[in-house]
């Protein structure tokens, strides 16, 4: 069993830009360490979920240019892998430009291979007569393997085999537990883990703000324009749109690549604004204390991780929306009853609500999800607060983890061929 400081620093890191072209930056700028020479060529062969999430997405730092295309490129250049999800925060316009030259040379390569599903990522790095290769699988930043030439100079399995870090990852033990076992770890928590919690809502709030400020002219602007129609009533009566537009201006400023971290949430950035900011908000405007606001976050940040380990790292259905928004959901009624069984009634609101919104990938539109994954999790909130609860139906079960059963089966079952047609469908663009 592991701490409620463990699965922090597992499931809630910082990370710099979408995590899928991260996945593919890191893969990449941790082949290139074992190379000496300068970069010929690169070719990552990816999961259809990871192709699908990079094609249209900002990459921080280069002024619009979208893409796992230009992920791969400018971290041939600049990648650093020690920097985990942030790799490619050295980025400069020396490197830009470098890697536009290799990108129009036609030496980038980023194919789909619809064989893999989740996380997967095996970058080929080449230089001159040399090839050093990375895979990267399960997690974001799960380096399984590197080879140089051919041969193996990182195993995961070796690696771990020599060490004390045997056994499941926090992430297999989350998706084993009970709801009420694993969110009972707030309990746990002591100054440490109230900063490190709090760190995340400063970082998350830090890019809502930027979002926010007219200077800015971020993606579609979604969270700016909730805000300029609210009126006056933003900062003092009408708390939902505060929410929805403090979350959707994060993801809006995200997307477009603004070079700004996020603290992410089980292995992904929106799922962290959306985890963290609605809570943040609403402890805000109910002037609740430091520790309070944080093991309500720590609390939604159980709750996504909770629903995650179940539908998997990348899913057809969109976990900002879904998973975090159950997470949210479930933080804003604990943050105000205390009560963790009806923090999971919230949860099922939420799942009921939202379960068949599909994710056709990260790019400017995910400020739309985030905005409703956020202002929806707030409603589920009032209405468990006000007494009501769901019956069974549809897809939601007798109780949570018979709900969340239910989704990963139709998840499984009914869109395991989403993801092929979405990606067909891009595609065309291209064509």
């Amino acid at each position: 069993m592991f701490t409620i400081r463990e699965f922090l620093r597992a499931e809630v890191k910082p990370a710099l830009g979408c995590t899928e072209p991260g996945a593919v930056a890191l893969a990449v700028a941790r082949a290139r360490e074992e190379l000496k020479g300068k970069v010929d060529a690169v070719c990552a062969v990816v999961s259809d979920s990871i192709y699908k999430n990079g094609v249209d997405v900002g990459i921080p730092g280069t002024d619009g240019l979208r893409g796992n295309n230009v992920a791969a490129s400018l971290s041939a250049f600049c990648g650093k892998s020690e920097y985990g999800l942030e790799v490619l925060k050295d980025c400069s316009r020396d490197n830009i430009a470098a890697a536009m030259d290799l990108l129009e040379k036609n030496a980038v390569q980023v194919v789909p291979d619809l064989e893999k599903h989740g996380v997967y990522v095996k970058a080929s790095v080449r230089s001159g007569k040399d090839e050093a290769c990375c895979i990267i699988e399960k997690s974001h930043t799960g380096i399984t393997e590197v080879t140089l030439n051919g041969k193996t100079v990182f195993s995961a399995e070796t690696s771990s085999a020599g060490s004390a870090a045997t056994g499941a990852s926090i992430t297999d033990q989350v998706a084993g537990m009970k709801f009420r076992d694993l969110v009972s770890l707030v309990d746990t928590m002591d100054t440490e883990d109230v900063e490190y919690v709090m760190a995340g809502v400063d970082m998350n709030m830090a890019i809502a703000e930027y979002g926010l400020d007219p200077a800015h002219t971020t993606g579609l602007d979604v969270g700016k324009t909730i805000k300029e129609h609210s009126g006056p009533c933003f900062d003092s009566e009408d708390l939902s749109m505060k929410i929805k537009a403090y979350a959707a201006s994060a993801a809006d400023a995200r997307m477009a690549g603004t070079p700004m971290p996020v603290m992410s949430s089980a292995g992904s950035g929106n799922h962290g604004v959306t985890a963290i900011l609605p809570v943040a908000v609403c402890a805000a405007h109910y002037k609740k204390e430091r520790e309070e606001t944080a093991k309500a976050i720590a609390f939604s940040h159980l709750a996504t991780s909770y629903v995650k380990s179940r539908t998997g790292r990348l899913s057809p259905t969109c976990g900002c929306t879904v998973a975090a928004g159950a997470g949210a959901a479930a933080g804003i009624t604990y943050l105000m009853t205390k009560d963790a069984e009806k923090a999971a009634e919230a949860m099922l609101l939420i799942l009921g609500n939202l379960a068949g919104m599909m994710c056709d990938g990260a790019k400017y539109t995910c400020a739309l999800k985030v905005g409703t994954g956020a202002i929806e999790a707030y409603h589920a909130a009032l209405i468990v607060m006000g007494g009501h609860h769901p019956e069974a139906q549809g897809l939601v079960g007798h109780n949570l983890e018979n709900t969340v059963d239910n989704m990963v089966t139709v998840s499984k079952n009914g869109m395991e061929n989403l993801d092929r047609a979405i990606i067909e469908v891009i595609n065309q663009r291209f064509a």
